[in-house]
C-alpha cells in the first residue's frame, strides 16, 4: 500500500535525479531511441550518429543564439518591448511588428505578454501585430534558421515575420474602423504574468550586466535553461529526421510537396497546422524535406502557417481570445503564410 511517507521519499528521489532524467521529451527521445535499436539495430547507431553530427555542425548557432538571449534578459533590453505600445495606433503597428519579429522573448512568456497588453487598455491591433510576428521569429530563431536552411531562408522570414505581422495588424485596424472586436478578451483573463511584468513595470537597461550579481546569475540561469531547452528539441528534430531520411521515401515527398504550383502551398498552408512541432524542431525537418524534393516556398510557407497556428498556439489563443478574435488571428494567419509563401517561392 503506498503511504504518504513513500510518496515523500519517491517525490525527494525524483527530485534528486538530473533534470534530463526527469524531462519528458528527453524521457521520449530515449524511448524512441531504444526502441529503434530493438527494431533495426543498424539505423539506431545510424540515427545516433546522424543526431551527433548534426548537433556538432549547428552547435555555433545555437551558442551564438543563446549567448544573446541570456544577454537580452539580463542586461533588461528585452523592456524595449515596451515602448513599441505608446504613441498612435498605426506607428504601434509598425513598432509592434518589428519587435515581434525580433524580440527574445520565450515562448512561454507570448501569450501572458498579450493578456498583459490587452488587460493594459493597449489596442487590439497593435497587440494582433506583435501576436503574429513573435512566433515566427527570434533571434535564437534566426541564427538557427541560418544553420539549417541558410541565411537568405532567414532573412526572408524575418521579413515575413513583420510583414505578417503588418497585415494583421492593419487588418485588425480596419475591423475595429467598422466595430469588430469591442471586448477581445475572454472572461476571467488575467493581466499577464512571467512575460506580462516587463511590459507593466519595463525597467533601466543596464548594457554592462556583469556588474551586477543578481544580473550575472540571472545571466548563467537563462543560458542554461535555453541550453537545455534548445539541445533536447534539436536532439528529438535531428533524430526525427533521420528516421524521415531513412524510411520516407524521396518519391513520396516528391509528389505530396515537390510541386510549384498554388496548390502546393495551399496544402503546405493546411498542413502546418497540425504536422507542425516545436518551432526549433520544424527547421531540420523542413530541410530534410527541402533535400528530398519540397519547393523552398511551401517549405517557407509550412514554417510560417505552422508558426503561428500550430495546434499548441492556437489552443492558448482560444483559450485568451473570444471567438471572433481567434478567427481573424487564424485568417491573418493563413492569408500571410500563402502570400508570403508564394512570394518567395516566385523569388527563389
Amino acid at each position: 500500500m503506498k503511504t504518504p511517507e513513500n510518496s515523500i521519499q519517491l517525490s525527494n528521489l525524483s527530485e534528486k535525479l538530473p533534470r534530463i532524467f526527469r524531462d519528458r521529451v528527453m524521457l521520449t527521445l530515449f524511448a524512441g531511441l531504444t526502441a529503434l535499436t530493438w527494431w533495426d539495430s543498424q539505423q539506431g547507431l545510424d540515427s545516433i550518429r546522424f543526431t551527433f553530427d548534426q548537433l556538432v555542425g549547428i552547435a555555433p548557432f545555437i551558442l551564438l543564439s543563446i549567448g544573446l538571449t541570456a544577454y537580452a534578459k539580463a542586461s533588461g533590453a528585452d523592456s524595449l518591448i515596451a515602448k513599441a505600445f505608446s504613441g498612435r495606433e498605426t506607428t504601434m503597428i509598425f513598432w509592434a511588428a518589428l519587435m515581434g519579429g525580433l524580440s527574445p522573448f520565450c515562448s512561454c512568456g507570448v501569450i501572458p505578454l498579450i493578456a498583459a497588453l490587452l488587460a493594459m487598455g493597449v489596442p487590439l491591433a497593435p497587440v494582433m501585430s506583435f501576436w503574429l510576428a513573435s512566433p515566427i521569429m527570434d533571434p535564437s530563431m534566426f541564427f538557427l534558421t541560418s544553420g539549417t536552411l541558410g541565411i537568405e531562408f532567414a532573412l526572408f522570414k524575418t521579413f515575413s515575420a513583420i510583414a505578417m505581422g503588418l497585415i494583421g495588424g492593419f487588418g485588425t485596424f480596419v475591423l475595429m474602423r467598422n466595430g469588430a472586436f469591442s471586448n477581445p478578451l475572454r472572461e476571467g483573463v488575467g493581466n499577464g504574468g512571467c512575460g506580462g511584468s516587463t511590459v507593466r513595470n519595463p525597467k533601466e537597461v543596464v548594457w554592462r550586466f556583469w556588474q551586477t550579481a543578481d544580473r550575472r546569475e540571472k545571466f548563467g540561469k537563462n543560458a542554461l535553461d535555453n541550453f537545455l531547452f534548445l539541445g533536447k528539441w534539436m536532439m528529438i528534430a535531428f533524430f526525427l529526421e533521420s528516421l524521415m531520411l531513412a524510411y520516407i521515401p524521396a518519391e513520396t515527398v516528391s509528389q505530396l510537396v515537390g510541386g510549384q504550383g498554388w496548390l502546393t502551398i495551399l496544402s503546405a498552408t493546411l498542413l502546418g497546422v497540425p504536422a507542425y512541432l516545436n518551432g526549433y524542431a520544424a527547421l531540420p525537418l523542413v530541410g530534410g524535406l527541402i533535400e528530398q524534393g519540397m519547393a523552398p516556398g511551401v517549405g517557407m510557407t509550412f514554417l510560417l502557417a505552422g508558426g503561428v497556428s500550430s495546434i499548441p498556439a492556437a489552443i492558448a489563443v482560444w483559450a485568451l481570445a473570444r471567438p471572433p478574435v481567434f478567427a481573424a488571428y487564424l485568417l491573418f494567419a493563413f492569408i500571410g503564410a500563402f502570400s508570403l509563401g508564394s512570394l518567395y517561392g516566385i523569388i527563389i
